[in-house]
């Protein structure tokens, strides 16, 4: 099993750096080890609620169930193995939300008056997912680490490009010895100028997303459902309860993924 691991490893060689960001305390080993137990475990339910509605429909249930196990058992592995892209990209999002307004806070704080150490403290108080990685760098500090070197170790850990963008000009102003609030106005402009721009965008493709939804996911599953139980009773099918319970399982599935499709396209911004 260890050189199963290793394996996968291999082909996941950024999988440690994504667990740190994610903040996942797992080693990338035990990670894959926890998923493949876990997939296992999720496919074998799905083998056994397979097997067990289709054995009206099919002479051989067992055999299509286990000839389908693999396939389920691959797609929940993958599946599982994307948890920390998800955590990554839910920590993006979130950072994506506060850091204009965050970043306002602090150049507001030092045209005050007030240290960047200080500045750091407060948006720490403030903005609990942006100000999260500001209190690394405070806690480093505190453990005497210079902020020089604690804002380099922090800005490995950040996931999102513009919050990077942020720590970069801080970094840079610290060490050229510039004015930070001057050197982040510039920064936050551009990334408002983004932000607007995947407003726009997430506008032109809401309509057609819409549309999509209205005819696959609410308009065919009708009707689809409806001919289905009629045909089924001029050809004499059966429609048992674990088949009516498979339809409406992958039903409810197309729903969750339109639904997820959506909020996936929807800009993490507040402007």
């Amino acid at each position: 099993m260890s050189f199963i691991y290793k394996q996968i490893m291999h082909w996941m060689p950024n999988l440690k750096h994504k667990l740190i960001q994610a903040d996942i305390i797992d080693t990338p080993e035990k990670f894959i080890k926890k998923n493949l137990m876990s997939s296992f475990v999720l496919s074998f339910g799905l083998f056994m609620f397979v097997v067990g509605g289709a054995k009206e429909l099919v002479d051989n249930s067992l055999l299509l169930g286990l000839m389908i196990f693999p396939i389920i058992f691959l797609i929940m592995f993958n599946y599982l193995l994307k948890i920390p892209d998800v955590k990554i990209l839910k920590k993006e999002s979130g950072i994506n939300r506060e850091i204009v307004f965050g970043t306002r806070f602090m150049m507001i704080e030092i045209d005050s008056g007030v240290p960047v150490y200080n500045a750091f403290i407060n948006i720490s108080n403030v903005y609990p997912v942006v100000g999260g990685y500001f209190k690394s760098i405070i806690d480093q500090i505190n453990m005497g680490t210079s902020m020089e070197d604690a804002i380099n170790e922090t800005l490995e850990l950040v996931p999102s490009a513009n919050l990077r963008k942020i720590l970069w000009q801080i970094l840079n102003s610290i060490k050229t010895g510039a004015d930070v609030s001057d050197a982040l106005d510039s920064v936050l402009e551009q990334i408002i100028s983004d932000q607007k721009i995947e407003v726009e965008e997430y506008g032109r493709k809401l309509n057609p997303l819409a549309m999509f939804y209205m005819l696959i996911a609410v308009i065919m599953p009708s009707l689809g459902s409806t001919m289905l139980i009629i045909f089924s009773s001029f050809i004499g099918l059966k429609m048992s309860l674990p088949i009516l319970l498979i339809i409406a399982g992958l039903l409810a599935f197309m729903q969750f993924m339109f639904y997820a499709l959506i909020k996936s396209s929807r800009p993490a911004v507040e402007l």
